[in-house]
C-alpha cells in the first residue's frame, strides 16, 4: 500500500481511482478548491488528516477513517460507498453520509443535517450525533450508547436496534418498521407516530402525544412523563410503570398503568384493555 504524509492538496480528483493508498496526517484544502479528491477508488485509509474540500469520497469500496476531521465546508463527505469504517472523528459537514452499505462508525462526533439517508446496515457505537432528519430511510440500524439531539430521526428506518442511548427528537421513528429500542431514554413530541411493530422496553418516554396510529406497538416496563393523548387509534401492548397523563381512543390490545389521568374513549372503533395496576 502506498502511503502518501504531511502533504497538502486541492487539486480535482487528486486520487481519483486509486487503489490501496494510506493518506496520513494530510490536508485537504487550497485555493484551486477542487473536489472529489477520492472518487472510484478503493482500499483506501485515510489517519489525522483534515478533509475541507467537498466530495472526497464516492463510490469508494474498503474505506478506513481515522481520526480525522471533516470541517462544516466538506459537504457529503462519503456517499455510495460500501465497507466502511469510521473512528474517532469528526464529521461535521452537510449530508456527511448517504446511499452507503456496511457502514461502523465508532467514538465520533457528527454534526450533519441529513446524515445517513439510504444507508443498509450500520453500526454505530459512543458517538454523539446534532443534526435534522437523521437516517432517514435507512436499514439495519445497530446503534449502542449514542446521544442525539435532532428533529425528524429514524424516520421511514427498518430492521433496527438501539440500546443505550439518549435521544432529544421530536417526530422520531415516524413510519418506522420492525424496530426494538431498548434501555434508552427518548424526550420528544410525536413519538412513532405510524410506526409498525416498534417496541420500547425499559424506556424512559417523555413528550405530548406519543405512540398514535401505530401496528403491533409494545411497551416493556417503561416509564412516561409528560405523555398526553397518548396511543391514539394504536394497536398496542403497553406495561408502564409510571402515571399515564391521558390516553386517547387506543384501538386494542391492552394498557397497563399504576393510573392514568384521563382515559378518553369517544371512538366506536377503540376497544383496548386498560388496566390500572395496584
Amino acid at each position: 500500500m502506498k502511503l502518501v504524509e504531511n502533504q497538502t492538496f486541492d487539486q480535482e480528483r487528486e486520487f481519483y481511482g486509486s487503489d490501496g493508498i494510506t493518506i496520513k496526517k494530510c490536508v485537504f484544502d487550497g485555493e484551486a478548491d477542487g473536489e472529489s479528491a477520492f472518487k472510484e477508488s478503493k482500499n483506501t485509509v485515510a489517519l489525522d488528516c483534515r478533509m475541507n474540500l467537498r466530495y472526497p469520497f464516492w463510490h469508494n469500496d474498503d474505506l478506513k477513517i481515522t481520526n480525522t476531521e471533516f470541517t462544516d465546508k466538506c459537504r457529503a463527505a462519503i456517499w455510495y460507498s460500501k465497507n466502511v469504517s469510521i473512528r474517532s472523528s469528526k464529521l461535521h459537514g452537510i449530508k456527511a453520509l448517504r446511499e452507503c452499505m456496511n457502514v461502523s462508525v465508532e467514538d465520533t462526533s457528527v454534526i450533519s443535517t441529513e446524515f445517513g439517508w439510504f444507508v443498509d446496515n450500520i453500526n454505530v457505537r459512543n458517538s454523539t450525533v446534532s443534526g435534522e432528519y437523521f437516517m432517514f430511510r435507512s436499514s439495519g440500524l445497530n446503534f449502542d450508547s449514542v446521544k442525539l439531539d435532532g428533529k425528524y430521526s429514524f424516520q421511514y428506518i427498518t430492521d433496527s436496534i438501539f440500546e443505550n442511548c439518549t435521544f432529544n427528537t421530536k417526530d422520531a421513528f415516524w413510519h418506522a418498521k420492525n424496530v426494538t429500542v431498548r434501555n434508552s431514554v427518548i424526550n420528544g413530541e410525536y413519538l412513532a407516530w405510524y410506526a409498525e411493530n416498534i417496541t420500547f422496553e425499559n424506556c424512559d418516554i417523555r413528550g405530548t402525544q406519543p405512540l398514535c396510529y401505530c401496528k403491533g406497538l409494545k411497551l416493556i416496563n417503561c416509564r412516561m412523563y409528560d405523555a398526553d393523548l397518548s396511543f391514539e387509534k394504536s394497536t398496542v401492548e403497553a406495561t408502564v410503570t409510571t402515571p399515564i397523563v391521558s390516553v386517547k381512543n387506543p384501538l386494542s390490545g391492552y394498557i397497563k398503568a399504576p393510573a392514568i389521568g384521563e382515559m378518553i374513549i369517544d371512538d366506536k372503533d377503540a376497544d383496548c384493555n386498560i388496566e390500572i395496576l395496584d
